[in-house]
């Protein structure tokens, strides 16, 4: 297997570098990121040449066309794309007089970005991934992935916040991955060589989490032999993570308002005032305004916490990174098995795209452990996935009980967004027909018994199925 290309970014600007090196991760290409031309120009010095640079033009110290100047007279071959929100004459003209391969205008569509970048390599190593086959790079378990409209606007969020000292409130369902955000807000800030501390407030007995998170002196209950150092203070200068926020015990919600709002504490048992100084990223499952109005949760805990509101989509809701979540995990639990990698067949993948996925990516990843495990060959299909999970191979939720309304709201939402006419009309033919063809199959092709089993008149069955035959052939199912 070839190694992924070498893509360096070099841009002063955190939340431009952040996403558009995330973007290029995703497509596969090995990313490095620096924020002034000395550092690039340093690293230079150090390592091989990457196989392209994208750089900002005006930056604290050298520009960067004084490093496209030097770039171009020690690697004469290598591309630099210049990219400016000052798109002016002598920005433009001194970029490709200097030797650029392209000038990127700000704001610029990432899409747009990683194309350009893809162009201007003169013999790319690395194909263009699809959905089936895109593979992130090694190493990027701690990597956020997805081409999702939502994911995009998450990328940006993450690298604007990131700088900021704000107290950040995550939320989404279970399995949406609101643990690898925090971690991402962790890496690209000013603390990221500072400890990332991650404490799950549901997993610890609530007479247990208020030594857990502020410590306790020698002899303050039974069984303290000797002074622990609590999550606050190992997490001084760094991160705290706190998961699973809406579980905490009202008293422990007094006490970390406090911290919150003073940045300090005692331990328990002590008389030592312990000062620190922490960014606190909590997450939630859970609606915290209901939990408030149920007076099981702060409301001035809720407005310290809830600075910034970071929402993460479903699964469901961000079908297209299904492939590509799907790819990584497989490739994963490939290396970790040490079995030989396997890929989905099309036909499988879009099983896993209609699923509604209840557990979201964590319940894909499991998934995909189980088919890199047990499924047979290197290609898997439909077949293996109906062994791994028979709700994806009839294309219906996880049991006879479950909402079948997601896969429909999946399917309503993709036509609006395709300004479908007359949606509607179209939605309910569609529902009849569906109920009709299983009554029908159920009751042997009898139409009064299929009539008699929904509850409807035969001549009103009739005349339903007559309007169902006369819907486009080629409108998409659901």
């Amino acid at each position: 297997m070839t190694d992924a290309v070498r893509v360096w970014v070099v841009d002063d600007d955190h939340a431009v570098r952040f996403v558009l090196a995330t973007a290029l991760r995703e497509a596969g290409y090995a990313v490095q990121a620096w924020s002034h031309a000395d550092e690039a120009l340093q690293a230079l010095q150090r390592e091989a040449p990457p196989a392209l640079v994208v750089t900002d033009v005006r930056m604290p110290g050298e520009s960067g066309l004084q490093l496209l100047d030097k770039l171009k007279a020690a690697h004469p071959q290598l591309p630099v794309i210049v990219m400016s929100a000052y798109t002016d004459v002598a920005s433009t003209a001194g970029a490709f007089r200097g030797g650029a391969h392209e000038f990127l205008s700000k704001p610029f569509d990432l899409d747009e970005a990683v194309a350009l970048v893809r162009r201007a390599l003169p013999q790319p190593t690395h194909p263009a991934p699809t959905t089936e086959e895109a593979t992130p790079p090694p190493d990027d378990d701690h990597l956020l992935v997805g081409h999702a409209p939502a994911m995009r606007a998450l990328f940006r969020a993450i690298g604007r916040l990131a700088q900021a000292p704000l107290s950040v409130l995550i939320t989404g369902e279970t399995g949406t991955g609101k643990e690898l955000v925090a971690r991402a807000l962790h890496r690209e800030s000013p603390r990221a060589q500072r400890p990332f501390i991650a404490l799950n407030t549901a997993a610890i007995p609530a007479e247990l989490l208020e030594s857990e998170l502020f410590g306790h002196e020698a002899g303050a209950f039974t069984g303290a032999s000797k002074r622990h150092i609590g999550r606050f203070e190992q997490a001084d200068g760094g991160t705290l993570f706190l998961d699973e926020i809406g579980d905490m015990p009202a008293a422990l919600q007094t006490r970390l308002l406090r911290v919150l709002a003073e940045g300090e504490f005692y331990r328990v048992g002590g008389r030592e005032l312990i000062r620190v100084d922490v960014r606190v990223i909590a997450a939630t499952h859970q609606p915290l305004e209901a939990l408030v109005e149920a007076g099981r949760f702060r409301a001035d805990l809720l407005h310290r916490l809830n600075v910034v509101r970071l929402p993460l989509p479903p699964l469901r809701e961000r079908s297209e990174d299904i492939g590509l979540l799907a790819a990584r995990f497989l490739r994963h639990a490939a290396q970790r098995l040490q079995l030989p990698p396997k890929q989905l067949s099309k036909p499988a993948l879009e099983r896993l795209q209609a699923h509604p996925w209840p557990g979201n990516v964590r319940e894909l990843e499991n998934l995909c452990w189980r088919l890199a495990a047990l499924a047979p060959g290197q290609t898997i299909g439909v077949p293996a996935l109906a062994e791994a999970l028979p709700a994806i191979a009839a294309g219906l939720p996880d049991a006879d009980t479950a909402d079948w309304t997601q896969p429909l709201s999946h399917w309503v939402t993709r036509q609006l967004q395709l300004q479908t006419p007359g949606l509607h009309a179209r939605a309910r033919q569609r529902f009849d027909q569906t109920l009709l063809k299983a009554a029908l199959a159920q009751c042997n092709g009898h139409r009064g018994e299929a009539a008699q089993a929904l509850g409807l008149g035969r001549n009103t069955l009739t005349r339903k199925l007559g309007s169902s035959r006369k819907r486009p052939a080629q409108e998409t199912d659901w």
